[in-house]
């Protein structure tokens, strides 16, 4: 899951030179990269703000975001499924598991749960455990039943999981003799006679390795899924080769002696590290009694429909040897329609009649080739001169007559805010030195300042912006700041405490920038900490980005109460630094600056649509759906407010059509469903899967305690004929219907226009509901309502296409990449719209029509939020039924 490499000859003058190759660098990969994808981790920017501290509590079921009828363990960091296999009526939940912490880490394992239903699980001691010298990956598992590997008997055959190892190689750094983890990923197998319960590794390990072929990248070679090919005879295993964006295929008879047979890729979605492949047949619906086709699902990260991490497939053919997409999209294809602007002709944006400030005055399309996809000879890229320049160009204004716009998109992932378009709350300073001014830049210590110093920060100067050869540091107020790059250099460690304060307001606002490595981690951390009586409460931590932000602490219930700010700095590795500045006692939350590397869509001076890169520098195509502005004047603006890594933008050929241009065929358009995979060993050759409900954006940062991830509810999955196209259909397995509380709330008949109450239905609860399209332009439901918080559920009319807006949805201030508004096209036929929607605790699962359109995300709401209603826009809607039920938790009988 790496983000993608900058072109080389650029790379380094993206960076803060405070980026040490690799050392303790923790990134949201399950790769621990190589130098050079380090060094693009460390330039990726993820604005991540506070998130409550993870104190040693037991776990309740009962925490404030705790999901009541999804799988979670009970503590710790999951991120993919694994090994999913059913035997005996039990069904096999494996999951990437970290045992010793809250974050990703290099103590991944393989956890386990069961269920006799997939609706209630039961939690099981690790299965197969990292060591000091690897790291268990994502990989799959089989019920051998003609013991073809000869690891049980015939009457008692074995369970056989096939699993990614990740092992280390230790060096040295030798310019500071720090620790240099390096890895090397291969395909081991393990075996179980008793139902799964104990594992026992081959002894032949590895089964593939990635040296004995010279064609793969041995960092990035993973995930392996295997299954039993019956026409062949033989076990086949697809595998990752991540970084190339290929699926490898392999034969084996045994399970312990694989034979290479082809590759598929790269197609489609490209625009991220390919990963967790899945293969297997299915009978089409709705096409001649017999059809069955191939689907092949690729999960990628980044470059997802929303952003970030996510999973797309492939319907084809597979012969034992070789898999055959019917199709795959050609992106250096343009879509039909009218062209507006290829940035051709021309060296400046005036050149093109756009309006130009900042660094783009005087700048304009470029031609020299680093990055990849664009069209023609010329593109836009913000890069001007380095990735610290900023500025807008605005194009000349257009009528929209034209359902999308298309247009090829790259650079940094720094997606709109639009919470950067209120004005700032006023605050006062929280305590004596919270605005971290001295009296005499340059000689002043923190502690002259009334902060209390340890380990290297004692007796270090206040900073008063970059220290050596650092990077620019922007946007503190006034003339000093805490900056923990002290002597130059990320080794030195140490602590600073804030005078001891009273809780005077709601909220503490304050400035932060630096390195990305939230506390209390895996004792590496980068981060401001909030005490209270002593207690650590709360924590933030940077963005790899030398530009500080605004972030802030909620206090309301400490109101009165004595408290202490504490900065940490305990990472002597890559980013292993933090800045810091402004402590504000305030009535509201701060706003955060816009950071953004994005194309708008303006419309009345407003933000309508908006586009951002994947921390690429290749171009993919974007399509915004906006029929909803049909003959509104509208401004195309290219913006660049990021002066950190990735701080810069690419866009070519934009296009005016009536269609939208594919990338890819996606599985989920929501932010939070990836590493989906199925199980093997169902009865009547079932096929269901589960997902992880995360995205790789923000995975180490959302607001839980003290787990962090959940799985998606488990699916159904099948293949529909759909307008001639075979396409894949997702459905909640039946099972779920026990959670059903009671008889079901029902309604039909008018919605007005505005908002319609109803009843309270807690905090879990499940909808199925169909529509009939009146005069109103979008309608739908609110839920999770409370004070200033709404998630949006709903259908725009002029789109034809289903929308969940969670910008409101709670509390989105963890990272910038969060508030968000997805869309899944979804045609009406005979103006019906037909919804069923999964709520839970802290997540929305949304599926339109037969299941062909599905929307995942996850929201973190105040526990109190607990209001439902309808609404409408633009006029009503029609309500052809209604059905809500209360959902039962799967935890301890409640």
């Amino acid at each position: 899951m790496n983000p993608s490499i900058a072109p080389l000859g650029r790379l380094t003058s993206r960076l803060s030179v405070s980026l040490h190759p690799v050392l303790k660098l923790r990134t949201k990969s399950k790769t621990l990269p190589s130098l050079s994808s380090a060094a693009a981790i460390a330039a990726a920017v993820f604005l991540t703000a506070p998130y409550p501290a993870h104190a040693q509590v037991p776990p309740t079921y009962l925490e404030p975001y705790r999901p009541q009828f999804h799988f979670t363990p009970a503590e710790h960091w999951m991120n993919d499924p694994n090994g999913l296999v059913s035997y005996q009526g039990e069904h096999h939940l494996f999951y990437q598991y970290n045992p010793f912490g809250d974050v990703w880490g290099f103590d991944i394992s393989w956890g386990h749960a069961v269920s006799t239903d997939m609706v209630h699980w039961q939690e099981l001691p690790v299965a197969i455990p990292a060591t000091d010298t690897v790291a268990i990956f994502s990989g799959s598992a089989v019920v051998d039943t003609n013991n073809t590997s000869g690891f049980g008997t015939p009457t008692n055959p074995p369970l056989v999981a096939i699993y990614t190892t990740q092992y280390r190689i230790d060096s040295v750094d030798p310019n500071n003799g720090s620790f240099i983890p390096q890895a090397t990923q291969a395909q081991n197998i393990a075996f179980s006679t008793d139902n799964g319960r104990t594992w026992t590794p081959y002894a032949g390990n590895p089964v593939i390795n990635p040296h004995s072929d010279p064609s793969v990248v041995p960092t990035e070679f993973r995930d392996p899924k295997v299954f039993w090919h019956a026409p062949t005879q033989r076990w086949v295993m697809a595998l990752a080769l991540s970084r190339q964006r290929q699926i490898r295929f392999y034969a084996s008879t045994d399970l312990k002696n694989w034979t290479y047979l082809s590759d598929f890729g790269p197609a489609n979605g490209v625009n991220g590290a390919w990963e967790c492949p899945d293969l297997f047949e299915l009978p089409v619906e709705g096409a001649p009694r017999g059809t069955k086709k191939w689907v092949l699902i690729v999960s990628i990260n980044p470059g997802g429909a929303a952003g970030g991490s996510a999973g797309q497939y492939f319907v084809g053919n597979f012969d034992g040897t070789r898999f055959t997409a019917d199709s795959t999209i050609d992106p250096s294809t343009p879509p039909p329609g009218v062209l507006f602007q290829n940035f051709e002709g021309t060296s400046t944006f005036s050149g093109l009649a756009w309006t130009a400030t900042g660094a783009f005055v005087d700048q304009g399309p470029v031609g020299w080739g680093g990055p990849t996809g664009y069209l023609g000879s010329q593109y836009v890229d913000t890069f001007f001169g380095g990735d610290p320049s900023e500025g807008t160009a605005q194009s000349p204004t257009f009528k929209i007559n034209s359902k999308y716009i298309n247009l090829l998109v790259g650079g940094g992932n720094h997606p709109h805010d639009p919470r950067t378009e209120a004005p700032q709350p006023a605050g006062v300073l929280a305590f004596s030195g919270a605005d971290v001014e001295p009296p005499a830049p340059g000689s002043t210590t923190y502690q002259q300042l009334g902060w209390t110093a340890t380990g290297d920060l004692v007796n270090q100067p206040v900073a008063t912006g970059a220290i050596g050869g650092q990077q620019a540091v922007t946007r503190f107020q006034g003339t000093g700041l805490i900056n923990t790059f002290a002597n130059a250099s990320d080794q030195p460690q140490g602590t600073l405490a804030s005078p001891v304060f009273t809780i005077s307001k709601p909220f503490i606002n304050f400035l932060i920038g630096g390195g990305n490595h939230p506390y209390p981690g895996n004792n590496d951390a980068t981060a401001v900490v909030l005490r209270v009586n002593g207690q650590v409460v709360n924590s933030a931590t940077g963005q790899e980005n030398e530009t500080l932000n605004w972030a802030s602490f909620d206090v309301s219930q400490y109101i009165g109460q004595q408290a202490q700010i504490e900065i940490v700095d305990q990472n002597p590795g890559g980013w292993g630094h933090i800045n810091v500045d402004q402590f504000l006692a305030a009535d509201s939350a701060a706003v955060p600056l816009s950071t953004e590397t994005a194309v708008n869509l303006l419309v009345g001076g407003k933000v309508v649509k908006s586009a951002t890169g994947q921390n690429s520098g290749h171009l993919v195509w974007n399509a915004w759906n906006v029929a909803e502005f049909a003959g509104q004047d509208a401004q195309i603006e290219i913006v660049d407010k990021n002066n950190g890594g990735w701080g810069h933008f690419l866009v070519d050929d934009i296009y005016f059509s009536n269609v939208p241009k594919g990338q890819a065929n996606w599985i989920d358009h929501g932010r939070d469903f990836y590493a989906v995979s199925s199980w093997s060993n169902l009865p009547d050759n079932k096929r269901r899967w589960i997902a992880w409900m995360n995205n790789w954006d923000y995975a180490n940062v959302i607001p839980t305690v003290p787990w962090r991830s959940a799985q998606t509810i488990p699916r159904d999955v099948g293949l529909t004929l759909l307008d001639g196209k075979v396409q894949l259909k997702q459905t909640p397995i039946p099972e779920l219907l026990q959670l059903r509380q009671g008889s079901a709330y029902r309604r039909t008949g008018s919605i007005p226009a505005g908002t319609t109450a109803l009843p309270n239905m807690g905090k879990a609860f499940e909808i199925v509901a169909e529509f009939q399209v009146s005069t109103a332009s979008e309608f739908g439901f609110k839920v999770r309502t409370g004070p200033g918080e709404e998630t949006l559920v709903g259908y725009s009319v002029p789109a034809g296409e289903i929308f969940l807006d969670r910008t409101k949805s709670g509390d989105v201030s963890f990272s910038n990449l969060f508030p968000s508004r997805e869309t899944v096209p979804l045609p009406a036929p005979n103006g019906r719209v037909k919804l069923r929607i999964f709520v839970d605790w802290s997540s929305v699962e949304i599926f339109g029509g037969n299941g062909t359109a599905s929307l995942t995300d996850q929201i973190f709401p105040n526990p109190a939020s607990e209001g439902l209603a309808l609404f409408a826009k633009g006029g009503n809607a029609r309500l052809v039924s209604l059905q809500i039920w209360p959902l039962r938790s799967i935890w301890n009988g409640q």
